[in-house]
Order: structure tokens, then sequence, then C-alpha cells
């Protein structure tokens, strides 16, 4: 109950002889401060109880009415009909004690990795791709995924892989994404920026499937709050949290946290805020994937890019540090992106689509070509606003989409992208067996799947199989 409920005199009666439990003989005190895991606490309308009850029971699910809202502003527990406990609400929401300490900013650290901006990358584009694609944040997650059947129940729509799972709803077209993302690097160099990074790409993935972000679920993941750092990690992560769930319109309707992640030797671990998010579609059977799956159909770029490279993959995994700004945030240009998305997938024009994020542009890309089993070939790739051919290939630059449509969809995509004011890239044609750019990078399939697939393939274990 929040503070504006407790304002507003309201209240509840619950009784805890009506909890279920697995335990004997525990007492009022005990159930009310419990935190055992997978429950929910549900306000019904009147008349309803019965009806969700059921619900819950066809999926072998417990429940129990245990209380009512009441307009007298208090708390009151009874077990059975003794009342053990009554207080005011606000105590709750508006009053509890609060403590706060000291929170202090970490040292900047900058990152040396294209900092000359040269026309140039410092390595081998293709190289550095196959390394990409093989390290362990972007490899296949096949090896997971194919130890739990993923069609128990037969509710997912598509394939797993994609940038969110797709839920059908029974006797409905109606369609439930889910997807969850954090990045514990960008966090670690500016909490703030980091969360709402978070949160942002979130809602990209459920766009990319053309479903419309509803609500978020967060879990806070940081070191011991008493160290100065970790306090103001927490303080920044929340407030960006916040911030970027205002801009997008979307709720935080739960969430935990778990403090105190850190060792003697190892220290706290990086500030890693999870999100998880849900989006609706109208009708499931739309869902659009990352896959290119027609040759000749036009590959594009919705957004555009700058100097993103710190806290990539690629700093990370080709150069081995951890250093600079995170990408830039622009909660308007999120939200103009992902209209064009929106928009394009709700008027037929799309035949897929990918969020950029880890790994940039190549690795999306070459997402996109091992789905579908198509590569992609086009002319040579050119850099915006003096970023550079290594940020443009790697950099992680925000509020993108890899999207595919046939050529007579372009006009209208490009008519609709102009409207928001979002730049859209013809990057090529899908077709042939390697992604190319004239000039600049040809790297096969064959070697993208086979670096992509073992990423998660320790030496010595048997190859996944079909069952």
């Amino acid at each position: 109950m929040n503070g504006q409920a407790a304002r507003s005199g309201a209240g509840a009666r619950l009784d805890v002889a009506r909890v279920p439990r697995r335990e004997l003989a525990m007492t009022p005190y005990e159930v009310m401060l419990s935190e055992s895991q997978e429950r929910m606490l549900i306000v019904a309308a009147p008349g309803h109880e019965q009806e969700l009850m059921d619900s819950f029971a066809k999926w072998d699910l417990e429940s129990a009415v245990i209380g009512t809202v009441t307009a007298d502003g208090l708390l009151r527990v009874f077990d059975g009909a003794a009342e053990v406990a009554s207080l005011p609400v606000r105590l709750l929401t508006d009053g509890a004690p609060q403590r706060r300490l000291e929170g202090r900013p970490a040292e900047p650290k900058p990152s040396r990795v294209g900092a000359g901006r040269s026309g140039v990358p410092s390595v081998d584009p293709a190289a550095a791709l196959l390394r990409l694609l093989g390290s362990p944040n972007l490899g296949s997650r096949r090896p997971i995924f194919r130890r739990y059947d993923h069609m128990v129940g037969d509710a997912t729509v598509g394939p797993p892989g994609g940038d969110a799972a797709v839920l059908r709803l029974p006797k409905s077209r109606l369609g439930l994404a889910v997807t969850i993302d954090g990045n514990g690097r960008y966090c670690r160099l500016d909490p703030y920026a980091g969360a709402q990074l978070a949160v942002l790409e979130a809602a990209r993935n459920l766009v990319a499937t053309g479903a419309r972000p509803l609500a978020v679920t967060d879990c806070l993941n940081f070191g011991s709050p008493e160290r100065p750092e970790v306090y103001w990690q927490l303080e920044r992560a929340v407030d960006g949290i916040a911030d970027a769930c205002r801009a997008l319109g979307v709720p935080v309707v739960s969430g935990n946290v778990s403090l105190y992640n850190e060792s003697e030797a190892g220290g706290p671990i990086d500030p890693t805020p999870v999100i998880g998010m849900v989006g609706l579609l109208a009708d499931h059977r739309a869902r659009l994937d990352p896959a290119l799956r027609a040759a000749a159909d036009l590959v594009l770029l919705v957004g555009e890019a700058g100097h993103d490279l710190g806290g990539s993959e690629y700093e990370k995994v080709v150069h081995g540090e951890v250093a600079g700004p995170p990408p830039a945030v622009d909660p308007a240009r999120e939200l103009a992106a992902q209209a064009v998305v929106l928009e394009a997938a709700e008027a037929g024009l799309l035949r897929s689509a990918h969020d950029v994020a880890e790994g940039g542009l190549l690795v999306a890309l070459a997402e996109c070509c091992l789905a579908g089993g198509l590569g992609v070939a086009g002319g040579p790739l050119r850099s915006t606003g003096g970023a550079g051919l290594e940020a443009a290939f790697f950099g992680e630059s925000q509020a993108r989409f890899v999207v595919s449509a046939s050529p007579a969809a372009l006009s209208a995509l490009r008519d609709l992208a102009r409207r928001h004011g979002v730049e859209v890239t013809l990057l090529g044609a899908a077709g042939g067996d390697a992604i190319e750019f004239q000039g600049q990078l040809r790297v096969g399939l064959d070697d993208l799947r086979r670096a992509w697939e073992s990423a998660l393939t320790a030496p010595g274990l048997p190859a996944d199989r079909e069952d």
C-alpha cells in the first residue's frame, strides 16, 4: 500500500489464520514477516474472488482470501477472532525510519579504444567479429535452452533466441512479450546512465517483436551499501531506472534488492540492476523476429551511430579494458526510434527487426543472418559524426534497430522515419553466405556460426544435440 493510499484513508483488515503456509505452529508475527518467495498479494474487485481462485487452481497454485480493504486508515491484523496488531498505515508508508549513508562516486577511467577516431579500425574487423560472437556474453544460448523444453505448455510463439519471448494468451490473438536486460559494465562506469540503458534496451527488445512496453520489474544487485562508492551506485541506479521509466511512460510494478554481494578477494560485484519488462502485441501472429529469410530484402539501420565504445563488448573482449563513458542516453531519440519500428510493424512494412545492443552493428547483423540463414551484402559502410569505422562497426550507440523490408516498402518506411526525425540508412540486401561491406569486411556465415555456437561449449563436453 503506497503513501497516496495511506493519505486517502485506505486501510486493511487481514486474518493470518487464512494464509496458506508450509510450516505448522507459526505465530502471527512470523506469518506477517516471513519472506517466503513465489507469492503475490492481489486486491480484487468484490465478487470476483472465486473467479480468480479458479484461475489459480487451474495452474495448481494455492490461493486464499485473507482480508479486505477498509476506509479507516488502519492495518488491523487478526488471528481468527483475536486482534493481534493494529497500527496506522501511514507509519508503514510515510513514517518508516530512514537510514541515509554517505555516497561517493568512484574516479572515472578514460578509455583508450578508438580515441583517435581514425578511419581504419585498429584491429581486423572480421577477426574482431568472430571473437565477439565466440564470447560468453554474445554467443549462442542454445546449450542452455535445449536443456529445458521451451515448448512446454505450447504457449510460446516462434523459436527461442530473439529479442523477447512472446506468449500467446488463451482464446485470444493477444500476445505478451517478455524480456530481461542488464549491463554491469555500463553501471560500473556510470550507474545512472547504465540503469537507464538497461530500461531502454529492454523496451527496444519488446519493440523489436512489435510489442508496446507496458510495465517493469527490477532486481537491484549491488555490493555492501556501507561502502560509500556502492551506496552512491545504488542511489544513482535507482534514479536512472525511475527517470527512464518516466520517459517511456511505464510503471515499475514490482522488484527486489540483493545487497552485500562481494567477497574478501574480489570486492563488490559490478552494480547490476536487472530490468524485466512486459509488452503487449495486438496479434501474436504478427510477431517480428531478427531472422533474414527473403533474398533481395533490403537491410536497413534505424537510428544513427555515435562514438560509443566505452563499456562495450568490443572494448572488453578485443582490447581487454572497461573504461570511458558508457553509451550516451537520449530518451527522446529512443522514443522516436521505437515509434518508427512499432508503426512500421503495425503497418506491415517490416519483415524482421532486431535491436542493436551489446557488440554493436556487426554483431546485430550477424545475429540476424544466423537466425535466417542469409547473408548481407552492401557497399562501404560510412561512419557518421566523425566516429570512425571502429565505432560504426562495434560501438553500442543506443536507439538503433536493424530491420529488413521489401524494396516496395522502402519509400513508406523512409517517410515514416522522416516524420519522427529518425535517420534510416540502407546497409545492403539480404542474400548470399557472408556479411560483406565492399572493401571493408567479408566474413562467411559458416565461420560466424562456428564461433557463435562454441561460445558456451566447454572443451571436452559432448556437443548439444536434438532430443
